[in-house]
């Protein structure tokens, strides 16, 4: 199915937002159509998705050329006709290993939502609400990598920074490098480009596109659907700071009971009630029979009256006590 091709797919109505009432978000739309991008995400969003999936199944690269069979016929996609088509940018970084570091630590700040750096490795709640859609926007539309949307990559992160800090960017260098890895036989890269490489291909008139069918509304960013995305991120980023209160209230219940726990306690004296004396009585008549368990010795022992026995056993259990 064709339509797998862009089931992550971000394309961009930039008559509808820019004519919002968000400050924010206009600027960072404003920042994409500055970069030199408004042709590449703006086009015209027209698929033809039986002419997409020929041209996947038979393309291959050759000596930096993308080369495909869509309905019987060759079509040969350069740099130059990438370029060409979406009126993208021709100077400037084409690899994002060149990003100034600079750069990325100033972006870091603007984006924030506390004003602190953001962390690299974390989530993109940490962003504010434009810089969190602009995150979405070089994910699915410039990168096209599969995989969580709401984390942060050193590479969405670096895109980022050339939109949001004017870095300027060879853009038809890097997007047309995105393609030859769609393409390629041995690659994880995701495949996407529908509504681009619907346009390349009806640049050549001899080949049978078939059916043209509308790009889904619901992926296309205007104001009605900017709008639904800042609802959404509201309520997931309410859910998740009450989440977060909750863990953080049986953390500190935890670190209560451990502390508890760890305190050694202190052993309760007992105090021994006297032991009245014909208690004491009565355990020395018990007593008596164990004697007589006892063999006699050899060695004969001067023997004491039953009273005597009595009184040393009441001394010996009061010396104990």
């Amino acid at each position: 199915m064709a339509s797998s091709l862009y089931s992550n797919a971000q394309h961009v109505d930039f008559d509808s937002v820019l004519a919002m009432d968000d400050p924010g978000m206009v600027s960072m739309f404003e920042a994409l159509m500055a970069s030199g991008l408004r042709g590449f995400l703006g086009c015209p969003a027209v698929v033809y998705e039986d002419a997409l999936i020929d041209f996947f199944e038979n393309a291959s690269v050759r000596n930096g050329v993308v080369f495909s069979t869509v309905g019987g016929q060759i079509v040969k996609i350069t740099e130059k006709l990438f370029a060409e088509s979406f009126e993208l940018p021709v100077d400037g970084l084409g690899d994002l290993s060149e990003m100034p570091k600079d750069a990325i630590f100033d972006a870091r700040s603007i984006v924030s939502l506390t004003g602190e750096q953001i962390n690299l490795s974390g989530r993109k709640n940490q962003m504010k609400m434009p810089y969190r859609l602009l995150c979405d926007i070089v994910a699915k539309a410039i990168s096209v990598k599969a995989g969580s949307f709401n984390a942060i990559t050193v590479e969405k992160f670096s895109l980022m920074t050339a939109v949001v800090c004017g870095v300027k960017m060879n853009w038809a260098t890097f997007l047309f490098g995105v393609l030859k890895k769609m393409v390629a036989a041995k690659t994880k890269q995701a495949k996407g480009f529908a509504i681009q490489i619907s346009l390349l291909l009806a640049t050549f008139p001899t080949v049978e596109l078939g059916e043209a069918s509308a790009f889904p509304a619901s992926k296309i960013l205007s104001k009605k659907t900017v709008l639904r995305f800042i609802s959404i991120n509201d309520r997931d980023g309410a859910e998740e700071i009450k989440e977060a209160a909750k863990k953080k209230d049986v953390l500190k219940k935890r670190t209560a009971a451990d502390i508890e726990a760890a305190v050694p306690k202190k052993k309760r004296s007992l105090k021994k009630k006297s032991i009245s004396s014909l208690a004491l009585v009565e355990v020395a008549e018990e007593a008596v029979p164990i004697q007589q368990v006892v063999e006699p010795l050899d060695v004969e022992e001067p023997r004491c009256s039953s009273a005597d026995a009595v009184d040393l056993i009441i001394q010996q259990v009061l010396d104990e006590t």
